[in-house]
C-alpha cells in the first residue's frame, strides 16, 4: 500500500516573535482579524487589545479565535490578577501594531494620553510600534492630524499607509488602511531585522 505524502511543515519565520495587536475603532477593524491570523500562522505570539469603541466592529472572541489568547479590551479587566492594567505584556514584546489606527488614537499617541487600554500600551511599550492608519480623506489630510504624525515619525514611530482607494465614506481618496498582506510582510521584515530582547525591548 503506498505512503500517503504528508505536506511539510510550514515555515514560521516570526516563531515566537512576540507581538501585541492594538485595536481602535474603525470599520477597517475587520481586516485586521486577517492580519493577527497571518501573524499567527507566521508563528508570532499575538496579543491583542482593544479599544471599547473597536468592540462595536468586530467581537473579541473573534481575535481570541484567531490568536489562541484572551483578548484584553478593559483597562482593569482582571485576566491576569497580579497585572490588572496588562503592561507586563509590554515586557517582553517585539513589536506593537495599532491598526486601524484613527485620528483620535493618533492624536492621543501624540500628547502621551492613556486613557484607554491601548494608548496606555503604546505609551508604555519599550519595543517598535507601529501605526496602520485608517480615516477619511479629509481627516487624513487635517493639518493637526499631520502634526501629530510628523512628531510621532520624529520620536521613531513607524507608520505603514494609508493608502489611496474606497473609503468607508463612501468617497475616493487617501486613508483606506494598508491591506493585511502589505502589513504583515513590513512587520515580518521589521522583526527579521532586529535582534530579539533578552529580557525585554
Amino acid at each position: 500500500m503506498a505512503r500517503t505524502a504528508t505536506k511539510p511543515p510550514p515555515l514560521q519565520p516570526l516563531k515566537d516573535r512576540q507581538v501585541i495587536v492594538g485595536v481602535c475603532g474603525g470599520i477597517a477593524a475587520y481586516k485586521v482579524a486577517d492580519v493577527v491570523s497571518k501573524l499567527a500562522q507566521l508563528g508570532a505570539v499575538v496579543n491583542v487589545c482593544m479599544t471599547a469603541a473597536a468592540t462595536k466592529f468586530v467581537g473579541p472572541l473573534t481575535f481570541e479565535a484567531l490568536s489562541g489568547r484572551p483578548v484584553r479590551t478593559s483597562t482593569f479587566e482582571l485576566v491576569e490578577s497580579s497585572d490588572p492594567q496588562h503592561i507586563s505584556l509590554t515586557d517582553g514584546a517585539d513589536l506593537m501594531l495599532v491598526a486601524p489606527a484613527t485620528a483620535n488614537l493618533i492624536a492621543k499617541a501624540a500628547c502621551g494620553i492613556c486613557d484607554d487600554l491601548v494608548s496606555l500600551m503604546i505609551n508604555a511599550a519599550g519595543c517598535p510600534v507601529v501605526f496602520a492608519p485608517a480615516m477619511n480623506a479629509r481627516m487624513w489630510a487635517n493639518p493637526i492630524t499631520g502634526q501629530n504624525v510628523a512628531k510621532l515619525q520624529g520620536l521613531g514611530y513607524r507608520f505603514i499607509g494609508p493608502e489611496d482607494g474606497w473609503l468607508a465614506c463612501r468617497s475616493i481618496g487617501p486613508g483606506r488602511m494598508s491591506e493585511p498582506g502589505k502589513i504583515v510582510e513590513e512587520i515580518t521584515s521589521l522583526l527579521m531585522a532586529t535582534k530579539r530582547p533578552n529580557a525585554e525591548c
